[in-house]
């Protein structure tokens, strides 16, 4: 494990692992380097999206008892834990990223407006031939 440099504070070198650079306006907003504005969104969906679901489905398995008779005892419940997480996993890929999408719009503004805006700035550079 690396030790924090003193020199460096704690968020600068959060925001060098994250890839965050200074805005070039001097504004002292962050912006993503490169292309890692997607990759952002969608770790940020994953994130969001299984722990919710995850949650929703340990939730959901607390409200039912074991069956009397047919218990598998330990290793059923260990394969309903991993059984949820596969769950959790598919029900981010498909359904995340409507609840997910507000979310990371109000967490990171400064991203969301600028991916956004990409769009249409690389669109607008296309040119006739």
């Amino acid at each position: 494990m690396t030790s924090i440099n003193t020199k460096v504070s704690a968020p600068a070198q959060f925001s060098t692992a994250l890839g965050l650079l200074s805005d070039s306006s001097g504004a002292g907003t962050p912006r993503l380097a490169g292309g890692k504005t997607e990759e952002l969104r969608e770790k940020f969906t994953q994130f969001v999206g299984e722990a919710f679901f995850g949650q929703m489905l340990k939730a959901m398995r607390s409200t039912v008892g074991k069956p009397a008779y047919f218990h598998g005892g330990r290793a059923e419940e260990v394969f309903q834990g991993q059984l949820d997480q596969q769950l959790a996993e598919h029900l981010t890929t498909a359904s995340a990223k409507r609840f997910a999408e507000p979310m990371f719009e109000r967490q990171f503004p400064h991203v969301a407006k600028t991916s956004g805006s990409n769009d249409l700035n690389q669109l607008a550079q296309l040119r006739r031939i």
